[in-house]
């Protein structure tokens, strides 16, 4: 069974769109921005998600800022993907006013409009930056009084990192928790993406010195480097069940 086939068993709901996987393009054009030598992943309601420069960039671009004919070609749906966007929408406001109550259930007193706790800064999933080099990543965390979280993937492979990568990692409510909270390092092992030898070293190292040997597995450290918890495998739930989960970790 190929890849392809493997990921329209594996991804269920996604399956239906998972029939562009590997379909090649030399030139993707999204609004402003020019892709070359392209190699489509998978695409959604909303989006196009795809690596680019020969597997050695990756990326993921709206469908109504794509020409007309690749709209076309991928089906998109403006209406369905208005209704994805608006549900996103409404997770990111809900999730931020739940943190916001939160400050009033616990805090000692109602404070003043003025010093009251804000909600954290809204972001969005292109803004997160996943950084290679995790020691860099440990001494930004002590800086910034926040923990590390690794990701250990098969990016270009591995099914079920790639369903979690579109129903949790690349959704605004994750990143608006994570820009707060995190510090993110990818620890990645491709079969396609080429990668130079001092960062596979690298990812092997990591890999043996917390013990994973499955993706995805997400691993959540303080800045010291200590083990605070981890999720090995695909779970349900969205973005809010892992937010709670890393929540849960750090208390």
């Amino acid at each position: 069974m190929n890849l392809r086939l493997i990921m329209v068993a594996a991804l269920g709901l996604l399956g239906a769109v998972s029939v562009w996987a590997d379909e090649k393009l030399p030139v993707l054009r999204a609004g402003t921005n020019v892709y070359s030598n392209v190699t489509v992943l998978s695409v959604s309601a909303t989006d196009v998600f795809f690596t680019y420069n020969n597997g050695k960039g990756m990326a993921n671009a709206k469908l109504k800022n794509l020409s007309p004919d690749l709209q076309k070609h991928f089906n998109y749906n403006p209406a369905a993907a208005s209704a994805v966007e608006q549900k996103q929408t409404r997770e990111n406001i809900e999730y931020r006013k739940e943190d916001y109550q939160a400050a009033d259930v616990f805090g000692a007193a109602t404070p003043s409009d003025e010093t009251r706790p804000r909600p954290p800064a809204a972001a969005h999933a292109s803004d997160l930056n996943w950084s290679t080099d995790f020691y860099r990543e440990l001494e930004q965390a002590r800086a910034d009084g926040k923990t590390v979280l690794l990701h250990f993937t098969g990016s270009d492979w591995c099914p079920w990192c790639i369903k979690f990568d579109h129903e949790v990692l690349d959704t605004d409510q994750f990143a608006t928790y994570a820009q707060n909270k995190l510090e993110l390092v990818l620890v990645d092992f491709p079969r396609n993406k080429p990668q130079d030898d001092a960062l596979k070293e690298a990812n092997q190292a990591l890999a043996r010195k917390y013990n994973v040997d499955g993706y995805p597995t997400f691993v959540l450290v303080n800045s010291a480097g200590n083990e605070l918890g981890r999720q090995v495998g695909y779970r349900g739930g969205g973005p809010g069940a892992f937010i709670s989960e890393l929540d849960g970790f750090s208390r």
